[in-house]
């Protein structure tokens, strides 16, 4: 992958989910551009959801799927990572896609050689950053590839999870799997 900026992860997102979507096997409900009524009602949005405007999805994705979750601070450290946690973000929640990073991190720690082990509390500190930049400085590009390689297993297998815990999903598993995960 390129380093993406931020503004070109949250529009390629954008770009991904498309627009307007009630699909009534979805829990999610009304959404567009994979925002819910209820994120975009929280967030201030007060229209029609088939009329929510890409500045205003940005907006909310900027805020709530990348400085909230501190992605931008992973950003600092790896543009690649922060991409894909920012993803998993938008499609899984915050504190998961903060979770597959710490467990991660604590399993490629090398039996808690390299830095303390991470609390997998789905909240990423200072502990999560400078664990980051541990690794990626021990590890280097291969480094990288492999921990984009264990975020996304961690994603896949979720997925998987989801299906098997709600057969209602099973429909969007392949569609998730197809855009969402790369190895």
């Amino acid at each position: 992958r390129n380093n993406m900026s931020i503004r070109d992860i949250i529009f390629g997102i954008i770009t991904v989910e498309g627009e307007y979507s009630n699909d009534p096997s979805d829990s999610g409900g009304a959404t567009r551009w994979v925002i819910t009524e209820k994120v975009a009602r929280a967030n201030g949005y007060t229209g029609d959801m088939r009329e929510l405007p890409t500045t205003v999805a940005y907006d909310i994705y900027y805020k709530q799927y990348v400085v909230l979750p501190k992605f931008d601070e992973v950003y600092k450290v790896s543009p690649q990572i922060s991409e894909e946690l920012v993803d998993t973000g938008v499609n899984m929640g915050i504190s998961i896609a903060s979770k597959f990073l710490q467990q991660a991190l604590n399993a490629l720690n090398d039996g808690g050689t390299q830095y303390s082990d991470l609390v997998v509390d789905g909240v990423l500190g200072n502990r999560s950053i400078s664990s980051l930049q541990s690794f990626l400085a021990r590890r280097g590009a291969n480094g990288t590839k492999v921990l984009l390689r264990a975020l996304n297993s961690l994603q896949c297998a979720r997925y998987i999870s989801i299906a098997e815990s709600t057969p209602k999903n099973e429909r969007f598993v392949y569609g998730w799997i197809l855009n969402r995960v790369s190895i």
